[in-house]
């Protein structure tokens, strides 16, 4: 793990992002609340925020981190058939959130992909990166489209 002791305590936050593109039906589905399972999208919310709590126990040398702010949200986009997942974190503290919040929308991207398998199997979660990150040593950060022309 690197040593974080030196650096100053600063506000930071992050934002990541992702997609879950499935077939009309199966938004619609959930736009209904029709799945046995319950309020998918409430119950991907939770597991996004329990999971950037988490995210220390789930990353390999991580450092557990003391959150102040989760934020899940989720998006559906019927023109493109898909679920947009944002996550934020943040905390007064030596290090950033960007694990913290990919983490989240990875693990909602997961728990939401589980609960409608059933009844799609053309599921596909794609898209999961850092959007926007601030303080710390390094700076502000947004993502741009440019940015994909770079990569």
């Amino acid at each position: 793990m690197v040593d974080v002791g030196g650096k100053p305590h600063t506000h930071r936050q992050a934002t990541a992002q992702g997609f879950v593109r499935m077939q009309p039906q199966t938004l619609a589905l959930i736009q209904q609340g029709g799945f046995a399972k319950g309020d998918v999208l409430a119950v991907a919310r939770i597991a996004g925020i329990q999971a950037a709590k988490k995210c220390a126990e789930l990353i390999p040398l991580c450092h557990p981190l003391l959150i102040h702010h989760v934020a899940v949200d989720i998006s559906l986009n019927e023109a493109e058939s898909c679920a947009t997942i944002s996550a934020t974190a943040g905390l007064h503290g030596q290090t950033g959130v960007e694990m913290e919040a990919l983490t989240a929308v990875s693990v909602a991207a997961l728990t939401l992909y589980d609960m409608c398998k059933s009844v799609d199997k053309t599921l596909v979660i794609e898209g999961i990166r850092l959007i926007a990150k601030t303080g710390g040593r390094s700076g502000d950060w947004f993502y741009t489209s440019t940015d994909d022309a770079t990569a």
